[in-house]
C-alpha cells in the first residue's frame, strides 16, 4: 500500500492539495489496515484522511531548503529506470 506515498517537498511546482490528500489516504489505509472502511469506521477513517491532510500541507509548507527545487520529470524517469533494473521490462 504504502508503495504510493512519494516524497512531496522541494518540487517545482510545489506538491498539489490532491497529492497530499492521495498521500494522506494511502498512510491511513497502511495504519489501520483497510483498503475500504466499513460504514461503522467510515467517518473515523476520512475523517483522519483529512487531519494528515491538513497538518502534512502545513508541514511542508513550513519546511526549508537549501537544495534547488527536484523536477518531477526527472525524478519519474529515473523511478522508472529503477523499476526497470529492478523488475525487468
Amino acid at each position: 500500500m504504502c508503495r504510493n506515498i512519494r516524497t512531496l517537498f522541494n518540487f517545482d511546482p510545489p506538491a498539489t492539495e490532491e497529492e497530499i490528500l492521495a498521500a494522506s489516504l494511502q498512510f491511513v489505509r497502511k495504519i489501520s489496515g483497510f483498503n475500504t472502511p466499513s460504514k461503522a469506521n467510515e467517518a473515523a477513517f476520512y475523517s483522519a484522511v483529512n487531519e494528515i491532510a491538513s497538518i502534512s500541507g502545513r508541514f511542508l509548507s513550513s519546511l526549508e531548503s537549501t537544495a534547488p527545487p527536484k523536477n518531477r520529470e526527472e525524478v519519474a524517469v529515473k523511478a522508472k529506470a529503477r523499476a526497470a533494473q529492478r523488475y525487468g521490462k
